[in-house]
């Protein structure tokens, strides 16, 4: 899990680094209210907020903003129209606010921006505009504040529990984790699900599953993905899982389709309606063919993004 903070604070161990952030839009844009793109102290940029002309705009006032510390609003106008500096045509138009991050306050800010992040838990930042003021993070249950501020909620990045530790959930743990989730497995095999073959997992359990119930409470939204070596391994997790109470975004298992129907009908023995069974996504991810546990990977991620982004 690398979330535009991770970046900020590791720019922010090597001197000052500027923030940018989108405050505003209005029509057809490229990125949303609260994308972030971070320019450290060498110029070097992580993350992006539209690319383009605008792009590097924002970029060009974020190093004047590196040396001068004056923070400023940045405007782009994509609405195609000529005789504008920026010439885009996506249709819209973006406000981004450039800010100069610098000291042990803006990496403690930084720091308990993640320690938020990184245990499930939202915060919310309030950006003040005047030029005397910096970041802070909002008290629980704290009105909000009044006057030129931007104020947003920073939820906790998706969380993906991979359920077997093969070959498919290798991959998948490395393209879930770029996409931007924070990735837990588990494994009942402790020489498979180790941190060598899954360097980008913040947790790897061997317990059965009903000992890991207890652990998952506090990851929301929880995605789920069962791509275990055996129909039996699936069947006792979505047994144990759907008698929980833990709540889930999104709840898939690998497999043919006949190995999908040996399951369903096992469980819907077990006292499963068919209708909590049909929530699933069984087969997991989108059908573009694949083959490969890399391939395989790239299916499911896309319906990991399916479901996030669109609801589906």
């Amino acid at each position: 899990m690398t979330t535009p903070f991770h970046q900020l604070a590791a720019a922010l161990t090597q001197g000052a680094a500027v923030l940018a952030t989108v405050t505003a839009v209005r029509g057809s844009v490229p990125r949303e209210v609260g994308a972030k793109m971070i320019i450290d102290a060498t110029g070097r940029t992580y993350n992006t907020i539209g690319g383009g002309a605008g792009e590097a705009k924002v970029i060009q006032q974020a190093l004047q903003v590196l040396q001068t510390g004056n923070k400023q609003l940045v405007d782009i106008d994509l609405s195609g129209a000529p005789n504008r500096e920026i010439q885009g045509v996506c249709g819209g138009w973006m406000q981004v606010w450039v800010e100069r991050w610098s000291g042990r306050e803006a990496q403690t800010l930084v720091q308990r921006i993640l320690t938020h992040l990184e245990t499930g838990q939202s915060a919310t930042l309030v950006t003040p505009f005047a030029a005397n003021e910096t970041p802070y993070l909002l008290p629980a249950n704290a009105p909000l504040p009044q006057g030129e501020v931007f104020v947003e909620q920073l939820q906790s990045p998706p969380t993906l529990l991979i359920v077997g530790a093969g070959h498919v959930g290798e991959q998948l743990a490395k393209l879930a984790h770029t996409i931007g989730f924070q990735i837990l497995v588990h494994d009942d095999r402790p020489d498979w699900a180790t941190p060598d073959r899954f360097p980008q997992a913040t947790r790897i359990f061997h317990q059965p599953i009903p000992d890991l119930l207890p652990h998952l409470a506090t990851y929301t939204p929880l995605y789920i993905a069962l791509v275990t070596r055996g129909y039996q391994y699936d069947q006792e997790a979505l047994h144990c899982l759907l008698q929980s109470s833990l709540s889930w975004h999104y709840l898939g298992m690998i497999g043919s389709e006949k190995r999908v129907r040996t399951v369903y009908h096992e469980l819907q023995h077990a006292g499963i309606s068919l209708k909590t069974l049909q929530a699933i996504h069984a087969p997991i991810g989108l059908e573009i063919g694949a083959l490969t546990p890399e391939e395989i990977a790239v299916s499911i991620c896309a319906e990991l993004i399916q479901v996030r982004r669109c609801g589906a």
